[in-house]
């Protein structure tokens, strides 16, 4: 198996929302692990991903080299209703905060004088954000409109696993390169100001070969 990553750094506070609350505390609360580490599912991912892809080749690029890149990303993301001759040549992780600290806390939560839990997990690394609608004609907050959400605090960095069965080619490096530059936006509210981001990719070195592709993008 042939690993690269995928480095996702939130340059604003963000929500990796999993479509539920809990009652009497927050109405849209963060995905989150057993012990309390947000993460953003993979396969969530890598739609955000083949969006991006998709809506660059269809804008940027002009009709007769449109067709080769297209191919690229079906390769690279599949297709609906995929067959074996046809299923996507990568695989994407759940992106999650570093595994060492993920793995020390864990072996904390588990001795027998561990005075740590998944709510204190959660908590540390997120923070409540509340909003309500206001009536244009009075100026006003509506009434039952409040509305509270839990966002994951900016400037934490969650990497994702991209794997392939065999290497993958430039062409495939490349469109992964210029998608993950495009994806700037990720997780609920990421229409009003909330998961701006900063996507950078490495190999399997652990080098960053974001910039190593881009200018063949474009090209056959």
């Amino acid at each position: 198996m042939i690993v690269y990553k995928l480095k996702i750094k939130l340059l604003s506070d963000t929500t990796f929302g999993r479509g539920d609350g809990v009652a009497g505390l927050v109405d849209q609360e963060v995905e989150h692990d057993n012990y309390g580490f947000p993460y953003l599912r993979g396969r969530t991912l890598k739609g955000l991903l083949s969006e991006e892809c998709d809506n660059l080749i269809a804008v940027l690029l002009p009709d007769d080299i449109r067709q080769h890149w297209e191919l690229v990303a079906s390769r690279l993301f599949g297709n609906p209703g995929s067959t074996l001759n046809t299923i996507a040549q990568m695989h994407v992780g759940d992106a999650c905060l570093p595994e060492d600290l993920r793995q020390v806390v864990a072996h904390q939560m588990k001795r027998r004088d561990n005075n740590l839990n998944r709510v204190d997990i959660l908590e540390s690394l997120t923070t409540m954000r509340r909003q309500t609608a206001i009536d244009p004609k009075t100026g006003t907050p509506d009434k039952k409109s409040l509305r509270s959400s839990r966002v994951i605090l900016r400037e934490l960095e969650f990497t994702a696993h991209l794997s392939f069965e065999v290497q993958p080619d430039d062409d495939a490096l490349t469109l992964l390169s210029v998608g993950g530059l495009a994806l700037r936006r990720v997780g609920s509210g990421r229409n009003r100001g909330r998961g701006y981001v900063q996507c950078r990719l490495f190999d399997t070195t652990d080098t960053e070969i974001t910039g190593n592709f881009l200018h063949r993008f474009g090209k056959k």
